[in-house]
């Protein structure tokens, strides 16, 4: 139930807060005060999007704040606690909107998103009003309130659930058929990518290795210079360096044997002679190899030239190429098993298909049965809204299948199974005597469409989880004894929820528990728009206004007073 909303710097609203209770609560004033500025802050407190073009002239953000009681074990509770918010004390919602468009909302203090909010507040309250209006004539519509009224949203949703469940299976067998049909072509393909790559050899690294080789092998000329003038410098020359290191060893070792110390410096010497006999011997392998394998540029740019194509062409990588050939492995294995795949998926879908298809067929039934039902209880409810020689009909049809549907969301007799089952409705009525059952959409005045929307929400109270109820222009289109019944109906659905009601006829508002009157008056050169609860005397004169204007005589504030006299229900 809705407790407190407030407003601040909105639209023509600098700062406004009102306080609400249960039972039927009136709004009124004149045309263009505010009414549908507030409705506007309910629905975004509800959830609807937000822009910055709401905020007032000269302030730089709206501020939107709502407080509702939140029953324990409720969907709203359920909601919330599943999104870590404690409904013990209640939600408290809050939006702020900027210029900026950097928008925000809170629930109980806690920054919240969008879709949250969207989550939680889904059965907390509804607007009943030109949309509802408009929601009306669209005919998707009609089976959902046909639905709801029924009690069939549970075996609704399974058969949602289930069908959505199917589709990926569909598009698994479709691919696997489709896969199946262009197998020869596949199978030509994947060889030849396998026998290309087989065929190269490739080893992990190997490229790595030839570039290095191709760069010796680019500059051989240099290399086998210098590792020749090092060996003679080093060994092979007059004076070389091995020559004198040994002389040197040699005098060393002899001194050796006068003066100890000299020993442990003479076996380092030997040492070193013989390393450096061995880095000789290396020298002189690196330019043999050198010499011997003239031809090697060549080949080793040929063997790159391949390995870099399939690189390419296979990931990027050897390492890529030698994955692409396990893969092509597995996929001629998933080939070679295609039959069997496809057999398997084809039973998991009949399967599937039966469910699918029996409780489609109950929840078909069951609308059935319901739909006589829900129709009777439109003509009730209608003739107590004067409306009293309207027919009613929810007419019942199945969806075809077209050529493009898949057979495993067929069912018999050439019925098309969707989200929502195998039927469509439509909401049929003839407000006349003697007229044919024409659909809604195309017959119904905005009077009578008001008395619609008020008959269905009187039959859906029920079943409604929403505690709240805001009805907008649901005076539309009406007056006189017609008001005065709609007044009735608004007093009778306020036994099962809160019931908000902004109305331009007095016939209405004086069924009100609660009274609201919302003016607009122009102070500094600026509109600000207030809202004020009414005493009993001023109720007397916001009725007396409503049946008269402005200008109030004794004969409309009487009229006033014995409509407001001893309560009429």
């Amino acid at each position: 139930m809705l407790r407190e909303l407030s407003i601040r710097n909105f639209a023509i609203i600098d700062d406004l807060r009102i306080s609400f209770s249960g039972g039927l609560t009136v709004l009124s004033g004149e045309t263009g005060a505010g009414k549908s500025i507030i409705i506007n802050a309910v629905n975004l407190l509800l959830g609807s999007r937000a822009t910055s073009r709401m905020i007032r002239t000269g302030a730089d953000n709206a501020e939107l704040e709502a407080f509702f009681d939140v029953g324990s074990g409720s969907s709203v509770a359920l909601a919330m606690a599943g999104h870590d918010i404690d409904p013990a004390d209640g939600l408290l919602i809050r939006r702020i909107i900027s210029r900026n468009d950097r928008h925000r909302i809170y629930l109980n203090g806690r920054l919240a998103t969008s879709q949250m909010l969207n989550v939680i507040t889904g059965s907390l309250a509804s607007i009943s009003g030109q949309h509802a209006h408009q929601g009306l004539l669209r005919e998707e519509q009609h089976l959902l309130l046909l639905d709801q009224f029924a009690g069939l949203m549970p075996l609704r949703e399974s058969v949602t659930d289930r069908h959505r469940a199917i589709q990926p299976l569909i598009r698994k067998l479709n691919d696997l058929r489709s896969l199946q049909n262009r197998q020869t072509e596949q199978i030509a393909y994947l060889e030849f990518q396998k026998n290309e790559i087989e065929s190269a050899a490739v080893e992990p690294g190997e490229d790595d290795a030839l570039e290095g080789e191709k760069i010796r092998l680019k500059n051989a000329r240099t290399l086998y210079q210098t590792v020749h003038e090092s060996i003679e410098s080093l060994y092979g020359a007059p004076g070389a360096a091995a020559e004198q290191l040994a002389g040197s060893h040699k005098a060393l070792d002899a001194a050796g044997r006068l003066d100890p110390q000299l020993a442990q410096i003479a076996g380092r010497t030997g040492e070193a002679v013989i390393q450096l006999e061995d880095i000789v011997a290396e020298l002189r392998t690196y330019l043999q190899a050198l010499e011997a394998d003239d031809g090697r540029l060549e080949s080793v740019e040929e063997r790159l030239d391949l390995l870099n194509r399939l690189k390419r062409k296979y990931g990027g990588s050897l390492d890529a190429v030698i994955e692409r050939k396990h893969q092509i492995d597995r996929e001629l294995a998933d080939i070679e098993q295609l039959t069997d795949t496809i057999r398997d998926t084809e039973h998991e879908l009949s399967g599937r298909h039966r469910e699918l298809a029996a409780l489609a067929e109950e929840l078909s039934g069951k609308r059935k049965e319901a739909a006589a039902v829900f129709s009777r209880k439109v003509i009730e409810e209608l003739a107590g809204l004067n409306m009293a020689d309207t027919e009613f009909q929810v007419a019942l049809k199945p969806v075809p299948v077209d050529a493009a549907a898949d057979p495993f969301l067929s069912a018999d007799e050439g019925r098309l199974i969707t989200e929502s089952g195998l039927d469509r409705a439509q909401f049929m009525i003839a407000p006349n005597v003697g007229e044919a059952l024409k659909p809604l959409a195309s017959i119904a005045s905005g009077g009578e469409l008001s008395r619609v929307v008020l008959a269905l929400k009187a039959i859906l109270a029920q079943n409604e989880s929403v505690e709240t109820v805001v009805f907008d222009e649901v005076d539309t289109g009406i007056g006189g004894g017609t008001a005065e019944m709609v007044g009735r109906k608004l007093l009778d659905l306020a036994g099962h929820h809160q019931i908000i009601c902004i109305t331009h006829l007095p016939q209405i508002a004086k069924f009100g528990r609660h009274h609201f009157r919302i003016e607009k008056h122009v102070t500094n050169g600026r509109t600000r728009t207030t809202i004020s609860p009414l005493s009993d005397d001023e109720r007397v004169r916001e009725l007396a206004r409503m049946l008269g204007g402005e200008n109030l005589t004794t004969a409309t504030l009487n009229h006033a007073r014995e409509m407001l006299g001893p309560p009429s229900a």
